[in-house]
């Protein structure tokens, strides 16, 4: 007995599945897979691979977008090949495209091909905005764990009094490695 099987997936924590969630109970899901990460790999998204597999012959798989299920070509083209293989059905409710119609797998691939275009653009501005920023002197990433003045005197207690360096780690509530790299290419010296 084939399934309405449907896949929901947000990027964040933060954000709500609820809205795919009815829509996906609404397009007649007996069975829905949910998860909450980022879509860049398909590797990292346990819930896809569970509803991959779950997958039979004459199912059909219902999503939102298609932007929810891949964020690149390879990933949907590798995706599309498997259920196509299985004897699988697509469904995507927002964009309108059935796979069981030669005009739904048309439609399919050149919406595939804008979704991973339209990812292209947002990683161009992504890098163009982390450029802008260097350039203003923004810094970016973690917080550093030393300031200048504990790294400085860091190198003063291993030099001068001689400490090792996991009793400074200790002292400056730091890992070894942190420890290390604050004293620099000299503290690699034991």
């Amino acid at each position: 007995m084939s399934e309405v099987v449907g896949y929901a997936r947000v990027s964040s924590v933060g954000q709500s599945l609820e809205v795919q969630l009815d829509k996906l109970a609404a397009a007649g899901c007996t069975r829905i897979f949910s998860e909450k990460r980022s879509g860049r790999q398909v590797d990292n998204r346990p819930e896809l691979k569970s509803c991959l597999e779950f997958l039979r012959d004459g199912d059909t798989l219902v999503i939102c977008r298609l932007d929810r299920m891949a964020r690149s070509l390879l990933d949907l083209a590798k995706i599309a090949e498997l259920i196509k293989r299985k004897g699988v059905t697509l469904r995507v409710t927002d964009q309108a495209i059935d796979t069981s119609s030669p005009e739904g797998r048309l439609m399919f691939s050149l919406l595939s091909s804008f979704a991973e275009f339209e990812c292209d653009i947002r990683a161009e501005r992504q890098r163009d905005g982390i450029l802008k920023a260097k350039e203003k002197g923004v810094l970016l990433g973690r917080k550093r764990a030393l300031t200048d003045e504990q790294c400085e005197r860091i190198r003063y207690l291993r030099e001068h009094e001689q400490m090792s360096v996991p009793e400074i780690a200790k002292r400056f509530n730091v890992g070894v490695a942190t420890a290390y790299r604050a004293l620099g290419p000299a503290g690699n010296r034991a």
